[in-house]
């Protein structure tokens, strides 16, 4: 077995202490973002146990009335997608437009949407357990012109 020279000693002794410094400074004063130094708190937090459960999901009306459940299936658009610009839909709802023209798209033979929205359902919990009952929220709403 080799030794390390006293130049390797000193880098991987320096590397460490910078690593265990990122990773304090990360743990007291860091975000989500700068992970792995940071801390995640996806997991690190629990809900309030008798705080509504939030479902978004996205659904559409078609020149028929009937109401579509827009999916990544049929938009080539993921809910993370949505979710993550959620604001920006509810700030300006005619982006939703772009939802109507990728299930076009996608869904050809399918008759044209002419409303899209974003809905929450807020499922009720009680002591962490849904109770069975709900609520929808409609957050954005476009209608064709």
């Amino acid at each position: 077995m080799s030794q390390l020279t006293e130049r390797g000693r000193r880098l991987r002794v320096t590397c460490t202490l910078a690593g265990v410094v990122l990773l304090l400074a990360g743990t007291f004063w860091g975000q989500d973002d700068d992970f792995p130094f940071g801390p995640f708190r996806m997991y690190s937090t629990a809900p309030d146990p008798d705080g509504d459960a939030k479902d978004t999901r996205v659904e559409g009306v078609d020149a028929n009335g009937r109401t579509v459940a827009l999916t990544e299936a049929n938009t080539g658009i993921r809910r993370a997608e949505i979710e993550g610009q959620q604001a920006a839909y509810e700030q300006e709802p005619a982006r939703l437009q772009q939802v109507a023209d990728a299930y076009a798209e996608s869904s050809p033979a399918a008759p044209p949407l002419r409303e899209v929205r974003i809905v929450i359902r807020w499922h009720d919990v009680e002591n962490s357990r849904p109770v069975g009952t709900w609520r929808d929220e409609v957050v954005a709403d476009w209608v064709r012109p």
